[in-house]
C-alpha cells in the first residue's frame, strides 16, 4: 500500500530534495514533493543551497551585531525581516507575516557573503588544522543562509506565487554557484583533508560521532569536485548551476499545469461519486467563483484518484486521466520532455567528471544500496511477483464485467479496448464492492480524527504531547502550529507546523520539511531555542466541512508524521549529521514505519463517526482487515515500474538524439507492463527525477525503505505489543534520533540485531503466502 504514497520528504524549492523528503520525502507519493521537495545531498548549508529537497540547514549563526554591519543595496538589515533578530517571535519562528518576496534577494546576498566570510575565517586560521578549528566552525557556518533558504523553501512549496516563482528562477543558478564556490574555496578542503587523514589517530581522541562528521564532510567535498583542477571546478560549477535552473523550470511547469487546469462539471456528471467528494468539488468551484450549479475538479491527486475510482462516466474518467498524465505537456511553452532530456545529458556529463560510466553508478556511491546491481536485484526479485498479482486482478475485473452486463461498453459483455488506465480503479472498486469498505470507513476518518490517532500513536511510542498554539502566525491561515513536548518532563522537543489543505500556489503531493533543524553545536551565547527543530508537514487534502479522508490519505498523514518524527526526535551534536540528512534509501524508513500503525485494529477502533460520535463498529473493522491486500498487484506495479524506469534511464551512457517518450514506451514493453496500468509518474511530470536530483536513480528508495520498515515493524509485532516500550525506545534511538551519526546499515543492525529480511515486505504486500 505504500506504493500509493510515494511522498517526498520535502517540497522542491528553487534554492535547493523524500516526497520529501522532507522531500520529496515524497513521499510516496511523493513527487514529489517537486518534493520531493526541499532536500539535497544530505549534507550541509553549502550542499543544500541549490538543491531540490530542502532537507538540512546549518545550524548556528554569527552574532546579530556582526550581521548588522553588513549592508546591501536594496534592503538594510534593520528593515529586512529575514535579516532581523527573531528573538521577539515565539520560539524564534520566522516572522512570516512581515516577509515579502522583495526581501529574499538582498537577504540571500547578505547571507551568502556572511557564509563565505565564515568559511574564509577557517582557511585564514594559521594554527595546525584540528577538529576544533576546522570541522567545528564548518558545521556552524552558514546559519543565516540556512534560515533564509528554509523560509524560501517553505514558501516555494506552499505559497509559490508568481513573484516567488520568478525569484526562484533568478536565484537558483546564483545559489548553485555559491554552493560550488563554498566547496571550492581555496585552502578549505586542504584543511579538511588533513583532519580526515588523521581522524583515527589516537592522539586526536575523536569520538565516533566526530569521526563520522569528518568522513561525511570529506565525502561531500569530494563529490562536489574538491579534487578537480581549477578549470574543472569552473566547468563543474556551471554544470550544476544549469542543472539547478532546469530543475526549477521542470517543477514550476508542472505546478502551472496543475494550477491552470480545471474540469467544470454538473452534478449529473458525478454519478457514483461519494457525497464527501461532491462537496469538495463544490468547494473548489466556489473558490473559483463558478456558477451555483457547477463543480470543479483540479489536477490534485485528491480529486483525480477518487473520480477515477467512483465516477460512472467513462469518457470523463478518460479525459481527466489523460490531462493528469500529461502534466508537463499541456502547453507547448511548458515542454518538460525537452527539459528532462537536457537534464539527463547534464547528469551524464556530471558522472563523467568522476570517471563513472553513467549517472546511476555515480549517484549510488552515496547511497545505502551502493551499487546498481543491488538495486536491480531487489527490483527484479519483486517485479515478477507484482506483475503476476496485477494480471490476476485484471482477469478478476474482466470476469466481473462479463457477469455484469450493465458495465459492458462493447455490446459483448466487455469494454471497448479492454480495461484502460482510467478504468482500473473504477472496476477494481466495483468488483470488490462486497468487501470494499472505503465508503463505509470515510465517515470515521475525518482529517481531525486521523490526526488525533496519529498523535496518540506518537504519544504512546515516544511520549510526545502536542499543544496547539493558535496565536502563532505562519505563511497561511490553514497552517496549525503545535508545541511538541515530552509528556513526562514537559520539555520542549520541537515546533510542529501542519499545512493540510490543497490550494492555489501550493505544490501537489505531500512532504515534510524543516524551517529549522535540530542542532547541538550552537556557539557560546546563542539562545538554546535555536537548536530546537521547527518541522512542517504538508498535505493536499480537499477542503470541506468536514474533510473526510480515504484510507490512503490517512496513511499519507501518518507517513508524513513519520518524517516529522525524524526531524523532531533528532538528537545529534552536529547539524551536518542531524535529522533527515541521511542516505535517500534510508530516509523513507522512518515515514513508512509509522504507516503500519493506522492498519492496526487497536488504533483504528479509536476512530469516531464525524456526525454521531459513534466508535468504529467491530464488524466494519473486521471487514476492513480482509481488504488490506486488495489491489496489491496494481499498487506495486504502478510504483515499481517507475523505479525500474528510473534506474534503467540513468544507466544510459549517451543521450544524443534521445527520445524520452519512446524510451518510456519500449521500457514498459520490455518489462511486460500489465495492460491497463501506466507509470504512476510519467516522465513529463516525474518531479522526483527531474525537479531535483535527490531521487534521480533513487526512486527505488521507497521499496528499499519498505523492506526496512516492514522488517522494523516486525520487531514490534514479535514482541507481542505494537506499543512495546523496549522496542519503541530502540526505534527512537537508532531509527529516529541518530541522524547520520552512524552508517544506515549499521543503525539497522543495532536496532534489529541483523541485516534486513525482504520476506517481511513481500508478506505485507501479499506477494508471498
Amino acid at each position: 500500500r505504500t506504493s500509493k504514497r510515494l511522498l517526498c520528504l520535502h517540497q522542491p524549492s528553487t534554492t535547493s530534495s523524500r516526497n520529501s523528503s522532507s522531500y520529496l520525502i515524497r513521499a510516496s507519493t511523493t513527487a514529489h514533493v517537486s518534493k520531493i521537495m526541499t532536500m539535497l545531498d544530505n549534507k550541509k548549508a553549502l550542499s543544500q543551497v541549490g538543491v531540490p529537497l530542502d532537507q538540512n540547514g546549518p545550524a548556528t549563526s554569527s552574532p546579530a551585531s556582526k550581521r548588522a554591519k553588513t549592508t546591501c543595496t536594496n534592503t538594510s538589515t534593520e528593515t529586512n525581516p529575514l535579516l532581523s533578530d527573531w528573538s521577539s517571535q515565539p520560539f524564534h519562528i520566522p516572522p512570516f507575516a512581515d516577509i515579502k518576496p522583495e526581501h529574499f534577494q538582498p537577504a540571500f546576498e547578505v547571507a551568502m557573503k556572511e557564509h563565505m566570510d565564515e568559511l574564509q575565517a577557517i582557511v585564514d586560521n594559521a594554527d595546525e588544522p584540528t577538529f576544533d578549528n576546522v570541522l567545528l566552525p564548518y558545521d556552524r557556518a552558514g546559519h543565516l543562509l540556512g534560515r533564509v533558504r528554509h523560509v524560501f523553501g517553505t514558501l516555494s512549496g506552499s505559497m509559490n506565487t508568481d513573484e516567488i516563482k520568478k525569484l526562484g528562477k533568478e536565484m537558483s543558478p546564483i545559489l548553485s554557484r555559491h554552493t560550488s564556490s563554498a566547496y571550492h574555496l581555496p585552502g578549505l578542503f586542504d584543511k579538511i583533508k588533513k583532519v580526515y587523514d588523521q581522524r583515527d589517530d589516537a592522539a586526536l581522541n575523536l569520538t565516533d560521532e566526530q569521526k563520522r562528521l569528518v568522513k561525511v564532510v570529506y565525502d561531500n567535498f569530494t563529490r562536489k569536485g574538491a579534487n578537480f583542477s581549477e578549470e574543472q571546478k569552473k566547468e563543474y560549477a556551471e554544470l550544476l548551476a544549469e542543472l539547478s535552473s532546469l530543475h526549477v523550470a521542470f517543477g514550476q511547469n508542472v505546478l502551472v499545469d496543475e494550477e491552470t487546469f480545471e474540469m467544470v462539471l454538473k452534478l449529473e456528471d458525478m454519478v457514483g461519486c461519494p457525497d464527501s467528494f461532491i462537496a469538495a468539488a463544490k468547494a473548489a468551484a466556489q473558490e473559483r467563483n463558478k456558477a451555483d450549479d457547477e463543480y470543479v475538479l483540479t489536477l490534485s491527486r485528491t480529486f483525480v484518484e477518487p473520480f477515477l475510482t467512483y465516477a460512472d462516466r467513462r469518457d470523463l474518467r478518460e479525459s481527466l486521466f489523460k490531462s493528469w498524465t500529461q502534466r508537463g505537456q499541456l502547453h507547448p511553452d511548458r515542454d518538460n520532455v525537452k527539459i528532462a532530456v537536457d537534464i539527463l545529458k547534464l547528469r551524464q556529463r556530471q558522472a563523467g567528471f568522476f570517471g563513472c560510466k553513467n549517472y546511476a553508478e555515480w549517484q549510488l556511491k552515496d547511497r545505502m544500496a551502493n551499487t546498481v546491481e543491488k538495486v536491480s536485484n531487489l527490483l527484479n526479485d519483486v517485479w515478477p511477483r507484482a506483475k503476476e498479482a496485477a494480471n490476476k486482478e485484471r482477469i478478476q475485473m474482466e470476469e466481473f464485467i462479463r457477469r455484469n452486463s450493465s458495465y459492458s461498453t462493447d455490446g459483448e459483455a466487455g469494454l471497448d479496448g479492454g480495461i484502460q488506465p482510467w478504468d482500473w480503479r473504477y472496476y477494481a472498486q466495483k468488483a470488490n464492492s462486497d468487501v470494499d469498505v472505503t465508503a463505509e470507513l470515510k465517515p470515521y476518518l475525518s482529517r481531525e480524527a486521523v490526526f488525533q490517532m496519529a498523535t496518540d500513536v506518537s504519544s504512546k511510542l515516544y511520549n510526545l504531547k502536542y499543544v496547539e498554539r493558535p496565536d502563532i502566525v505562519s505563511w497561511h491561515p490553514d497552517v496549525v502550529t503545535y508545541e511538541v513536548r515530552d509528556a513526562t518532563t514537559d520539555e520542549l522537543v520541537a515546533i510542529f507546523m501542519k499545512d493540510d489543505y490543497t490550494r492555489q500556489y501550493k505544490s501537489s503531493g505531500a512532504w515534510m520539511s524543516e524551517v529549522r533543524s535540530q542542532n547541538g553545536n550552537l556557539p557560546a551565547g546563542m539562545d538554546a531555542i535555536e537548536g530546537i527543530p521547527i518541522v512542517t508537514n504538508n498535505n493536499n487534502i480537499a477542503k470541506a466541512d468536514p474533510s473526510l479522508l480515504s484510507f490512503d490519505e490517512g496513511t499519507t498523514l501518518f507517513h508524513e508524521l513519520g518524517h516529522g518524527h525524524h526531524g523532531m526526535l533528532s538528537k545529534t551534536t552536529y547539524a551536518t549529521l542531524a535529522s533527515t540528512n541521511v542516505a535517500t534509501d534510508f530516509v523513507e524508513l522512518q515515514s513508512q514505519l509509522l504507516e503500519n500503525w493506522l492498519e492496526q485494529p487497536v488504533v483504528l477502533k479509536q476512530a469516531k463517526h464525524y456526525q454521531t460520535g459513534e466508535a468504529l463498529p467491530e464488524e466494519l473493522l473486521e471487514k476492513y482487515k480482509a481488504t488490506l491486500k486488495l489491489n496489491a498487484g496494481f499498487d506495486t506495479v504502478e510504483y515499481l515500474s517507475c523505479a525500474i524506469f528510473d534506474i534503467e534511464l540513468h544507466q544510459i551512457e549517451d543521450y544524443s538524439d534521445f527520445d524520452l517518450l519512446e524510451f518510456e514506451k519500449k521500457e514498459l514493453e520490455r518489462i511486460g507492463m500489465p495492460q491497463g496500468i501506466v507509470l504512476r509518474h510519467r516522465p513529463p511530470s516525474f518531479q522526483h527525477l527531474f525537479a531535483s536530483s535527490h531521487y534521480s536513480a533513487g526512486y527505488y528508495s521507497y521499496l528499499w525503505s519498505d523492506v526496512l520498515a516492514a522488517d522494523a515493524f516486525g520487531a514490534f509485532t514479535e514482541s507481542g505489543d505494537i506499543f512495546s516500550k523496549e522496542v519503541a525506545d530502540k526505534a527512537r534511538k537508532y531509527i529516529y534520533s541518530s541522524g547520520n551519526t552512524v552508517a544506515p546499515d549499521e543503525l539497522f543492525r543495532r536496532f534489529r540485531g541483523r541485516d534486513p529480511d525482504v520476506q517481511f515486505m513481500l508478506r505485507r504486500k501479499g506477494l508471498v503466502d
